[in-house]
């Protein structure tokens, strides 16, 4: 009987070995998490743009609101957001202001480490405790000049928080259609100004936070309806 050869060893050592499974399924668990990915982006894109409706009612309405607040004090408010910008714009990127505001909601939210990672981005801290810090000087102080200055810091603080929020999510990559932006800084732009209808429904009896609710969502049916209306009714 004829003795069977057996492949030399180091032939087989050194000879190229077809691809493994390990590294099929590595290929194979890539694809999977690159389309769930995309998939997920798609969905935030569409989330993004149904919440661009409340974005458009909440503005309407918060300014409908502030409106009815004295001139002056509306004027106090505006000149805030409006030196933020103008300080942006041509002088200085106060982003170290942003990131300290940052480090502190990461320390307040350490006991819950999902939060850490979206409080930051969701809550307006400066804007917090200038209602905060109002409503503790308020018990002892009654002056003008109080009212003045928190106006002037919660506008000024507010658009802060707004214009440093969309460009961190803008300058994320791999972000499939800005799926992320636009529902991310959408989600945010409504809370914002929920917060700040909040607090000046607090500070004014003029502005009811109630109506803000009712005009927003009343507002953003009509657009609903309306755009339905010309998608599906001939």
């Amino acid at each position: 009987m004829a003795k069977k050869e057996l492949p030399d060893k180091k032939l087989l050592k050194d000879s190229p070995l077809p691809k493994d499974a390990s590294g099929i399924s590595g290929d194979f668990s890539s694809k999977i998490s690159g389309l769930s990915s995309k998939a997920f982006g798609i969905i935030k894109f569409i989330l993004g743009i149904v919440l661009l409706p409340f974005v458009f009612s909440t503005a309407v309405s918060f300014l409908n609101e502030f409106g009815l607040v004295s001139k002056d004090l509306q004027a106090i408010f505006w000149s805030g957001t409006i030196s933020f910008l103008v300080i942006y714009l041509f002088i200085w990127e106060p982003v170290l202001i942003y990131n300290k505001g940052h480090k502190l909601l990461e320390i307040i939210f350490s006991f819950f480490r999902p939060m850490v990672n979206v409080a930051p981005f969701l809550l307006p801290v400066y804007v917090i405790l200038a209602f905060i810090i109002y409503g503790l000087f308020s018990l002892a102080i009654k002056s003008s000049w109080l009212i003045e200055y928190t106006l002037f810091l919660v506008g000024f603080t507010a658009i802060l928080h707004l214009v440093f929020s969309a460009k961190t999510i803008r300058t994320k990559k791999g972000d499939f259609l800005k799926g992320n932006y636009i529902f991310g800084f959408s989600f945010i732009f409504i809370l914002n100004l929920a917060l700040l209808a909040i607090g000046f429904s607090l500070i004014f009896k003029e502005f009811s936070f109630v109506n803000f609710c009712n005009i927003s969502f009343g507002l953003a049916s009509k657009i609903f309806y309306a755009v339905f209306k010309q998608l599906f009714v001939f």
